[in-house]
C-alpha cells in the first residue's frame, strides 16, 4: 500500500460518475455545491472557470481541472455570459437548453465546445492531510507529451462516453477511479519537482523524498508493526535524529504522531463498516492491549470505541472534528 492510495480509499464514497457535453456559444453554466470534487477536461474549444472570489481562468483544448472542494463554481464560453443553473441528472448529460447542437460550429458560425465532466463523492470525515494539502482548484495545461498516463486515461474515458458497450458501467466506474489517482498524481509530480511553486516542503515533497515515502510506505502497509522511529530511520538508511527531522519537516507531524493518527483513521473506518470485534480492530491498528487502544481512541474521537460504532461519528466539537493538519496526534 502508499499513503496516496489509502488517502484516496478513505475519502472515496459511492460511485463517480461523468458525461460529455458539446455546448454552442454563448452559454454558462452554474454547478451547485456538492460533498465531493468536480473535474472538467476541454476536448475541443475553450472556456473559462468562473469561482467566486477568483480571478476567471481560460481554459484550452486539452486542460484538466479537478475542484478538491467543490463550494461551487461555474463555466461559460464567456465570463460575461450569463449563467443557468445546473439541475440535470448527475449521471446525464447537461439539459439541451446548455447543449443544442453538434459539430464544429452551430447557426451562424457559433463555436462548440466539447467537455468531458464527472464528480467524485467524498466523505470528508476525518480527511487524510495529503488531500487537505490540496488547493482549491488542480489546473493541469495541456502539454505535448506530458503526463501520457492521464492523457491515455482521459482518451479511454471519452471512447467509453462516445460508444457505451457491455460492461460499460464497470469500465467507466474504474477509468474514473484511474483518472482521480492520475490527476493527483500530475500535480504531486509537477510540486515535487517545483516546477510550479519552487516548493521544498509540504506533501508533494513529502512523497518526492525517497526515505520519507518508504517510511509512509512501511506504516500504511503494516500499521499493526510495534514501529519506533529508530526502525523506521534504519528502514530507509538514516539515523533516527535525521530521520525524525526530515520527516517532521515534510509531513508536518513527528512519524510517531503521523503513526497513530493513521492507526486512529483506520479504527474508525474499521468500527463504522465492519463487524470486527473491538480486540481485533485493536490488534490490527498495532494495539495489544484492548485498553491502550481505547484509551487513544477515546482521546483522538472524543467517545469509545464501542459508543463510535454505535453512533457512527464523534460527536460535534470532538478533536476528530479539527483539522487533521492542526489535531492533536499523539
Amino acid at each position: 500500500m502508499d499513503v496516496l492510495s489509502d488517502a484516496v480509499t478513505m475519502l472515496r464514497t459511492g460511485r463517480p460518475h461523468s458525461n460529455s457535453n458539446r455546448l454552442w456559444a454563448p452559454w454558462g453554466i452554474r454547478f451547485p455545491p456538492t460533498d465531493g470534487a468536480g473535474f472538467h477536461i476541454v476536448l475541443m474549444g475553450t472556456c473559462w472557470l468562473l469561482r467566486a472570489g477568483a480571478r476567471p481562468l481560460r481554459l484550452a483544448a486539452g486542460d484538466i481541472v479537478l475542484l478538491p472542494r467543490e463550494p461551487g463554481h461555474a463555466l461559460a464560453d464567456d465570463p460575461a455570459s450569463p449563467l443557468t443553473d445546473f439541475r440535470a441528472d448527475p449521471h446525464g448529460p447537461i439539459p439541451s437548453e446548455h447543449a443544442d447542437g453538434y459539430g464544429g460550429s452551430g447557426p451562424g458560425g457559433r463555436t462548440v465546445t466539447e467537455l468531458l465532466c464527472g464528480a467524485y463523492m467524498f466523505d470528508r470525515f476525518r480527511l487524510h492531510p495529503l488531500l487537505a494539502d490540496l488547493p482549491d482548484v488542480i489546473h493541469l495545461p495541456a502539454r505535448v507529451g506530458h503526463h501520457p498516463r492521464l492523457r491515455a486515461a482521459v482518451d479511454l474515458l471519452g471512447a467509453e462516453l462516445a460508444e457505451p458497450r457491455a460492461g460499460a458501467a464497470a469500465s467507466m466506474s474504474a477509468l474514473l477511479d484511474l483518472l482521480l489517482l492520475y490527476m493527483l498524481r500530475a500535480w504531486f509530480d509537477d510540486h515535487s519537482t517545483g516546477s510550479s511553486t519552487g516548493s521544498s516542503t509540504g506533501w508533494s515533497a513529502a512523497l518526492a523524498d525517497p526515505a520519507v515515502s518508504a517510511a509512509l510506505r512501511a506504516m500504511h502497509a503494516e500499521p499493526e508493526m510495534p514501529w519506533t522511529v529508530r526502525e523506521l530511520g534504519a528502514r530507509v538508511g538514516l539515523s533516527r535524529t535525521v530521520f525524525a527531522q526530515r520527516f517532521t519537516a515534510l509531513v508536518g507531524k513527528p512519524p510517531l504522531a503521523y503513526l497513530t493518527w493513521w492507526r486512529m483513521t483506520m479504527a474508525a473506518r474499521l468500527l463504522r463498516e465492519t463487524d470486527s470485534p473491538l480486540p481485533a480492530v485493536a490488534r490490527r491498528c498495532g494495539y495489544s492491549s484492548e485498553f491502550a487502544f481505547a484509551k487513544t481512541f477515546k482521546r483522538e474521537f472524543g467517545v469509545p470505541p464501542g459508543a463510535f460504532r454505535r453512533e457512527g461519528r464523534p460527536p460535534s466539537g470532538s478533536p476528530a472534528d479539527a483539522s487533521p493538519l492542526t489535531a492533536t496526534l499523539s
